[in-house]
């Protein structure tokens, strides 16, 4: 899993695992579910409400 703040090892499209912080009242949008990245782009916190979040990556490009 990556953590926002890090790089994205390769390219590929990321989605969602969890919030970083468990007690934060947020949900990510069908936008924010699953991101497309680049390599060595940094993983963005959700755009809807500002927390850090989770992801793994889904389909390699």
């Amino acid at each position: 899993m990556y953590k926002t703040g890090e790089s994205a090892p390769v390219s590929g499209d990321y989605v969602f695992v969890s919030l970083v912080n468990p007690y934060a009242r947020c949900t990510p949008t069908a936008e924010e579910r699953v991101i497309p990245l680049s390599r060595g782009e940094t993983f963005p916190p959700l755009s809807s409400c500002g927390e850090s979040c989770y992801r793994t990556l889904q389909r390699q490009w």
